[in-house]
């Protein structure tokens, strides 16, 4: 079972109830459920080695019109990536990305990408962000927060509670825009990746798009 990285602290007593939370799923529009949705699968397929649930629920993106835009075609490409893979070799895949002897092929910490050092001023500029947010460090969790995982968590967080488009798009700007593109495209043409290569093409299209997004005056 999948284990986020970070919990909301600063308004847990107040987004516990069923009521509320189904009353804040319902206030969000289509489009900002999509966004937190695809937040959220990346987070998942980068914070753990995806099962064979999650690999049959990606499956089914193959059946998506891929000729409309540039993310319909990465989603059916991973979609068709994830019916040809098997869990047994994705783990295999995900060790050498992310795990490796000493280091995989790819850091995907913020830190690195930012100074080409882990634990760098961009993470303790992130956790004065993220208390400030309300956000902390799950207990179950040693990643540092600013790694890709934790990162898409709290983005997919902030949509679903509905936090205004100035304080996503201040968050975006300052942890994410930075260094997120370098990632995705090293992802994209890893040399040990397979699957991963069509979540590395998905993460390039999304983040196109978001871009785009928070370039409007919403």
């Amino acid at each position: 079972m999948a284990t986020e990285m970070l919990d909301s602290t600063a308004t847990t007593a107040e987004t516990d109830s069923p009521d509320i939370q189904a009353a804040t799923s319902a206030a969000l529009t289509e489009e900002q459920l999509y966004r937190a949705g695809a937040y959220g699968l990346l987070a998942s397929l980068l914070r753990e080695i995806p099962d064979e649930s999650v690999l049959d629920r990606l499956n089914d993106l193959s059946g998506i019109d891929s000729s409309t835009d540039e993310l319909s075609f990465a989603m059916s490409m991973m979609g068709l990536a994830a019916s040809k893979s098997n869990p047994v070799a994705i783990d295999d895949e995900y060790h050498n990305l992310f795990i490796g002897l000493g280091r995989g092929e790819l850091v995907p910490y913020g830190s690195w990408y930012m100074t080409g050092f882990l634990m760098e001023r961009p993470l303790a500029v992130l956790r004065d962000d993220l208390q400030k947010l309300g956000y902390a460090r799950s207990v179950s969790t040693h990643e540092p927060e600013d790694h890709v995982a934790a990162l898409s968590e709290v983005m997919s967080m902030m949509i679903r509670e509905d936090r205004s488009h100035q304080d996503q798009k201040s968050f975006f700007n300052s942890h994410i825009n930075c260094w997120f593109d370098r990632f995705f495209e090293d992802l994209s043409n890893a040399k040990t990746a397979v699957f991963y290569r069509s979540v590395g093409r998905f993460g390039q299209a999304f983040f196109k798009l978001e871009r785009t997004y928070f370039s409007m005056n919403v």
